[in-house]
């Protein structure tokens, strides 16, 4: 089965409507609803006093119409009884502030009461509807992120960093307090980073920030727990949502859960949309390849899923959220950027949400049923788009094959946000979708790697090549494994602000990148960031943007030079033989063009093709298992060669040979 529909809140509908509703969802091919997400308010109005008619009454009206469900624990948003019952409940913000009640996720991970109180809804879900038939899936919380700096945080802050470090002279030694005479010599002067004078210690920042992940984890695992002990056959997940103040590790996180869900957000309304959806699902993928096969085996929601496959837990239907804007998507855009997500192992698409609101902070939210009502663009073409995924449903499975990847590190992306660095506009994220739109573009298939995760050295060999952009923290370990990684045949290529610091953020002498100097067989011994709008020439044509540095060659090919400013003459991307494979640095910052051709020459020499050769432009190819995804993303017809005679899986028509996709259309091929 491939899952269709989104979060339903029927809490927010007159109960005559809950019946139109189903109707509109058998119409469209919806298959699983979140129930609940928002609604602790409506089901514990106030402490210890539950309310589940209405509950009972919309699952078993779904159960009927043949929907099922994935129910939600509504911990992300506590009942206004709860904020005035337990004010330390309140999370606490960096500059002492004590927020009030009146948005989401407006409590403390650590305040005891808070904990309790989740335990206490989560059991009471469990007791009620463990056995009810329309249960697919658990949906704990909803986007874990929340940050709080108060006094409870500051006393598990503590207990976590004893864990982590041990004793005071170990911390005392990861943070280099030594500077600034920072030093501890008790762990009571120890609090989470809060306003201060100048800049705060970056290892006690990096420090917290691993703290909340964790301290989030232990909040989800408690609920988890308390479902499974109730069905064990039913599978448990939350929802990852990708964002720079979001203090969560979800590559670790992926062990944790049955299944990975993720909500993911598009902002590009131009072509740029299209490349963050693949870059938003080969993550995901990334994240849920180390789950391996599912654990829980009962209920065809849990039968088979396999490594690799993920479920797109939100997306908006119907608009882009650009900085400041809404944008309608085109038609056909819905289908495209769903489909896509598919062809990159998710089992389906979900949206947030499936009808839009008259009130509340998000009234113009998108949603599959707008306030038009059905009788409009998005619900007609959700109807089709469920017909397609049916159509799909019994052939889509298998793995996305990759001989490239690029590595994720959310530490690093922390690190990187910190103060005191040699430039303001270091962005981690932005360097990592630039490396993988450049493979997008060039339409190579890329998965995700995760440095310092168990198991990574083993799965660096599934790869031909490697990149590395801003891989600022690396242990001694990852170094070792991507060493040799290159001494067995690899292909690494490693981008500025990669290898500089231990995993407590301490810089590793000796010029950089300190540790992969000695396989790359470079060392950097001045960066010269590039103001903003300025660029630095390459004697290859290119131009170098936004950094540049001092490189010294230690047995590596210089394959581009500076050629302008004082750096004239000085290597800028290097090529170095080590074992039996190739290590390039990448000095300078590229544009998009300059990177592409960078890419498409190593994809070259490594032997790495594209998916499908010869596609034209604005066209993308997907491969999973026995299925060749083909999208025209342009306002052209592209004509494109297939890999033989096959079918289109969305039709069941013949596809004898060439074929032509329209513009903005998709054609699924299977080969016979």
């Amino acid at each position: 089965m491939l899952f269709f529909g989104g979060d339903y809140n029927p809490e927010q509908w007159p109960e005559q409507l809950w019946a139109e509703d189903v109707a509109l969802m058998r119409q469209a091919g919806v298959t699983m609803v979140s129930l609940g997400v928002f609604a602790w308010s409506h089901l514990e109005p106030s402490e210890g006093r539950f309310e589940f008619g209405w509950l009972d009454r919309i699952m078993d009206r779904l159960h009927d119409g043949g929907i099922r469900v994935a129910l939600a624990t509504p911990t992300a948003s506590p009942p206004p009884w709860f904020s005035l019952a337990h004010p330390e409940g309140l999370p606490v913000t960096a500059d002492g502030v004590r927020l009030t009640h009146g948005s989401r996720d407006t409590y403390c991970v650590s305040a005891p009461a808070y904990r309790e109180a989740a335990r206490r809804i989560a059991a009471e879900l469990a007791g009620r509807y463990a056995r009810h038939p329309a249960l697919a899936l658990w949906h704990v919380h909803n986007e874990y992120g929340t940050d709080c700096r108060c006094d409870l945080t500051a006393a598990a802050f503590r207990s976590w960093l004893q864990k982590r470090h041990g004793g005071l002279d170990a911390l005392n030694e990861a943070w280099t307090t030594a500077f600034w005479s920072q030093r501890y010599s008790d762990w009571a002067q120890i609090l989470p980073p809060r306003a201060t004078q100048y800049l705060p210690n970056p290892a006690h920042v990096l420090d917290f920030r691993r703290f909340l992940s964790d301290e989030l984890l232990g909040a989800f695992v408690e609920q988890r727990d308390l479902l499974r002990q109730a069905c064990p056959e039913v599978p448990i997940t939350t929802n990852f949502v990708q964002g720079g103040w979001v203090s969560v590790d979800h590559a670790r996180w992926a062990a944790e859960v049955d299944v990975v869900a993720v909500d993911h957000y598009p902002a590009g309304a131009d072509g740029g949309g299209e490349a963050e959806t693949a870059f938003g699902g080969d993550l995901a993928r990334g994240w849920a390849a180390g789950r391996g096969e599912a654990e829980t085996t009962s209920g065809d929601l849990a039968r088979g899923w396999a490594g690799g496959e993920w479920l797109l837990m939100e997306t908006a239907p119907n608009l882009i959220y650009t900085p400041g804007r809404m944008h309608a998507k085109e038609p056909g855009r819905l289908t495209r950027h769903s489909l896509s997500y598919v062809a990159r192992g998710s089992r389906g698409a979900m949206y947030f949400q499936w009808r839009q609101p008259r009130g509340g902070a998000e009234l113009f939210h998108s949603a599959l049923v707008p306030h038009a009502g059905p009788d409009s663009p998005v619900f007609r073409e959700a109807v089709g788009l469920g017909r397609a995924l049916q159509s799909l449903a019994p052939q889509a499975g298998g793995a996305v094959p990759a001989r490239t990847a690029v590595s994720w590190d959310a530490p690093s992306w922390w690190a990187l946000q910190g103060g005191g660095l040699p430039a303001a506009d270091i962005d981690y994220l932005a360097a990592v979708q630039q490396v993988h739109r450049a493979l997008y573009r060039s339409g190579v298939a890329t998965d995700f790697v995760f440095p310092g995760q168990d198991g990574f050295g083993a799965r660096l060999t599934a790869y031909t090549i490697v990149f590395l952009p801003h891989l600022f923290l690396v242990s001694d370990e990852s170094a070792a494994a991507l060493r040799e990684f290159v001494a067995g045949g690899g292909h690494l290529v490693v981008g500025h602000l990669s290898g500089i610091a231990d995993p407590a953020g301490r810089v590793r002498l000796g010029g950089y990148p300190g540790a992969f100097r000695d396989f790359l067989g470079v060392r950097v011994v001045e960066w010269r960031p590039l103001a903003p709008g300025t660029t630095i020439a390459l004697d290859n044509g290119d131009q170098g943007v936004c950094w540049s540095e001092r490189v010294e060659t230690a047995g590596a090919e210089t394959v581009v030079r500076y050629a302008g400013d004082v750096l004239a003459g000085a290597p800028a991307i290097t090529r170095n033989r080590f074992g039996r494979g190739v290590a390039w640095y990448v000095s300078p910052g590229l544009g998009d063009d300059a990177l592409r051709r960078l890419v498409d020459r190593v994809t070259a020499e490594a032997g790495v093709t594209p998916v499908l050769p010869g596609l034209p432009p604005e066209m993308e190819a997907v491969r999973r298992g026995d299925l060749l995804f083909l999208f025209n993303h342009g306002e052209a017809p592209g004509t494109v060669p297939l890999p033989g005679p096959g079918t289109n899986a969305l039709t069941g028509r013949a596809l004898p040979g060439p074929v032509t996709v329209q513009p903005g259309g998709v054609i699924v091929w299977r080969g016979e």
